[in-house]
């Protein structure tokens, strides 16, 4: 019995012509001619090593075999649709998984909106989302936990990940309504380095941004507080202890709703926020349905249109 040469196409000829009761019918649905049907039953046959049909020049009745051929025929069939119509959902995004990695300040106050013009148009897809610092997200795209991460700046260039920018997103300082920050006018640099600053951490992309900031015009930072939270920074702020210069998108993380925020008329930097994905790799059609999703849902900062 030589079961490996038995094909789909097999299988949907004995189905057909079981149910048809005849060559010229089965061959109709089948698409083919009756006597190519019956080569192919004669062949099957021959594969098997048992008649399933018998036939003579005027009628055709299902054997023994030939009907519990046809059972499993059904089966195999009925399997095969179900998973060609699962791998269909999955090339098409209607159903799979997609893990993203991101910085607080991206998950919080970019991926939410994101998110909601993708799971409209993919309700099926299952989401995880990692929150991490830079270093994080890198670790996780580059080990394939994510699929995909936004991160802040620049990759190394011995990085197998490739880095996609999608937004600038500017620094503006941040102060208690009553503090050194209570006139309503860009400060510059020089100002606000001045003042008793509360600084994030070294190693994170904010605070990158900010020694590079103090480089430029030759200021040496001496920070009151050193955090590691964004929310750490908005409530020292808010208890009057300092200022701070954080980028637009962090601000939904710092809870500054009643502080003020001042424009840094000589910051000269703007945080670059970018995708990132293994290089060299086929995205999983979930992910590249979110890669077209925030190419065309982020917008730029006002300063930069």
């Amino acid at each position: 019995m030589e079961i490996n040469n038995i094909a789909l196409t097999d299988f949907r000829a004995v189905t057909a012509l079981d149910e048809a009761g005849s060559f010229r019918a089965a061959a109709t649905a089948l698409g083919i001619s009756p006597s190519a049907l019956s080569r192919q039953i004669t062949g099957l046959e021959a594969r098997l090593g048992t008649r399933l049909f018998d036939r003579d020049t005027r009628n055709v009745a299902v054997t023994v075999s030939g009907r519990i051929f046809a059972g499993i025929a059904r089966r195999v069939l009925n399997t095969a649709e179900d998973g060609m119509a699962e791998f269909e959902a999955h090339v098409s995004a209607r159903r799979g998984r997609l893990t993203i990695a991101g910085l607080p300040s991206v998950t919080q106050g970019l991926l939410p909106g994101l998110l909601q013009t993708f799971t409209a148009a993919h309700p099926e897809v299952d989401l995880r989302i990692i929150d991490a610092l830079s270093g994080g997200v890198i670790e996780a795209v580059e080990s394939g936990v994510a699929d995909l991460g936004f991160t802040a700046g620049t990759l190394s260039t011995r990085s197998r990940l490739d880095f996609q920018p999608i937004m600038n997103n500017e620094f503006v300082a941040v102060g208690h309504p009553g503090g050194p920050l209570s006139q309503m006018r860009p400060y510059a640099w020089s100002e606000i380095v001045a003042m008793p600053f509360i600084a994030m951490a070294e190693g994170t992309s904010v605070r990158e941004l900010i020694d590079a900031a103090c480089l430029r015009i030759g200021a040496s930072l001496s920070p009151r507080f050193e955090v590691a939270h964004l929310a750490t920074a908005g409530a020292l702020v808010a208890a009057g202890l300092g200022v701070t210069a954080l980028p637009t998108l962090t601000l939904p993380v710092t809870n500054t709703g009643d502080l003020v925020r001042r424009e840094i008329a000589d910051f000269g930097a703007k945080r670059r926020i970018g995708l990132v994905r293994r290089g060299g790799r086929t995205l999983s059609p979930a992910a590249a349905a979110f890669i077209q999703i925030v190419r065309s849902g982020v917008a730029r900062d006002p300063s930069d249109r």
